[in-house]
């Protein structure tokens, strides 16, 4: 029998039990009351994506890379991803000298466009390189990807300080002279010319990866380069004009910061205090890494970003579990995937959430040989949890759709995440019931109808009901529930 709490009384045990002052099990006293606020609405959603970086370049079978496209981008029957991030490798495969370290490391080395022709000794470029990853672009925007973004790690290593696309040789230093700006931004606008005079949706280029890390020094794991943040501010101001004097048919992203906590919101700042970028630009994308599960920074950063720049987006570009400690393979790290992808929507405001490597054992699918080992050439193809995790937001929330506000009534002590957008003719509610118990539930609202779809540790995003709305449902015990509610 439930047992129903006056109001105020209701109100001071969650605070008590946020506060972990009497045991979470009186959570079972009192069914949630879940109310959809459709009139408090907050960000459009613009996109869910993912990136082909380190592994698209090693599928060297076509069966396998319409696999993969298909699982990652089709409507139908996959996650229906709507964005492909496609790596502009620094051509460290091309490098003689190399630095990145041996074993899986030489996975992330990256083919270039631009090569050294053996008989002029002169860069030009060659798009017929890396064509196992086009490949895998050609898929996914054939199963329906319909944004391509061009990003890099790394300036191409010829026009490098230290002529390497891994970074200096002393950390916290540019690996990029002033004087080699234009060089950059000549070779990034022209791939990506490239590819639009080729038909690829091509939204966005992103020339900067995580400008804060050091980069380079005694060791050297994949590509990249570090800038202060008046630095990433001179080379993308000169990207801004470039591309507004050509007319360029895509936007300018950036600048992929790795951390959007209080310690680095210097590169925030500068980037948005540039007239140049604050007119040209009106996203800024960084990662949600460092930040898990910490809501009271996330909570932080989405006010101050909100509060500071209120004509601006937020696009969360790149995240995965760093480092991953959980198995992949067991619902604890759908859990996780989910808790983040609600917080980075809730916090932070993203328009856009993307996963970093799709294909890996930090990503949504892997490939295994028959020993259980990495194997990109011949394994076969195995999806995470995450992956069902991800679906469970990505194939039923559709671009255009807009956040509204979601009350618990058990706010601070609640066990359940969730968020809700509406879109036309129907609410999408995803709930992440993370109590090792199953939660009664009342929804309240006017729905004629509703789909509930499950991913627990025995299901995969799958169809647990269809009909009549009843008033009072139940989250399975750690489980993630997508509520669609018809008008």
């Amino acid at each position: 029998m439930d047992i129903i709490l006056p109001y105020f009384v209701k109100a001071i045990a969650g605070l008590m039990i946020g506060l972990q002052w009497i045991p979470s099990t009186l959570l079972h006293w009192e069914i949630h009351t879940i109310n959809i606020k459709p009139s408090k609405k907050y960000q459009t959603l613009e996109s869910f994506g993912t990136s082909a970086a380190w592994w698209a370049q090693h599928i060297e079978s076509e069966e396998m890379a319409d696999d993969i496209a298909r699982a990652l981008y089709c409507k139908e029957t996959g996650l229906g991803l709507d964005v492909i991030r496609y790596n502009v490798g620094g051509g460290d495969y091309e490098d003689p000298n190399s630095y990145v370290a041996g074993g899986h490391w030489q996975l992330r080395r990256t083919q270039s466009f631009y090569i050294k022709n053996p008989d002029t000794g002169e860069f030009e470029y060659d798009f017929t390189r890396d064509a196992n990853a086009r490949r895998v672009l050609d898929k996914a925007i054939a199963y329906g990807a319909t944004q391509v973004v061009l990003f890099c790690n790394s300036p191409h290593f010829s026009m490098t300080i230290s002529g390497h696309a891994t970074g200096g040789l002393k950390t916290e230093v540019s690996n990029l002279a002033a004087e080699k700006y234009p060089a950059f931004v000549e070779y990034l606008l022209a791939i990506a010319d490239w590819f639009v005079a080729q038909g690829y949706p091509v939204t966005a280029i992103s020339p900067v990866n995580e400008p804060q890390w050091g980069w380079g020094g005694d060791w050297v794991g994949q590509e990249g380069c570090h800038y202060k943040p008046e630095e990433v501010v001179a080379l993308m101001e000169l990207f801004a004009v470039t591309m507004k004097q050509r007319g360029s048919p895509y936007a300018l992203l950036g600048p992929e910061s790795g951390d959007m906590s209080d310690a680095h919101t210097a590169y925030t700042d500068a980037y948005f205090q540039s007239e140049i970028l604050n007119a040209f630009c009106d996203t800024f994308a960084g990662h949600s890494y460092w930040m898990d599960h910490d809501i009271q920074k996330k909570r932080k950063s989405g006010r101050r970003f909100k509060k500071l720049y209120p004509g601006k987006k937020f696009e969360m570009s790149e995240w995965c579990e760093l480092p991953q400690k959980l198995d992949s393979h067991t619902i604890d790290s759908g859990l996780y995937k989910a808790n983040i992808i609600v917080q980075d929507l809730t916090l932070l405001n993203a328009v856009s959430w993307q996963s970093w490597v799709a294909v890996n054992e930090d990503g949504v699918m892997d490939m295994r040989d028959e020993n259980g080992a990495f194997d990109l050439k011949n394994g076969e193809l195995v999806y995470y949890n995450r992956y069902w995790a991800f679906k469970q937001f990505t194939s039923f929330i559709k671009p255009g759709a807009v956040r509204v506000k979601v009350r618990d009534s058990f706010w601070l002590g609640s066990r359940i995440a969730s968020v809700a957008f509406k879109q036309p003719g129907e609410t999408v509610l995803v709930m992440v019931n993370n109590s090792g118990k199953a939660q009664s539930i009342r929804l309240g609202g006017n729905y004629s109808s509703v789909k509930i779809y499950t991913t627990d540790a025995g299901r995969n995003c799958e169809l647990t009901y269809k009909g009549a709305l009843k008033t009072r449902q139940v989250l399975p015990a750690r489980s993630i529930s997508t509520y669609i509610l018809a008008d």
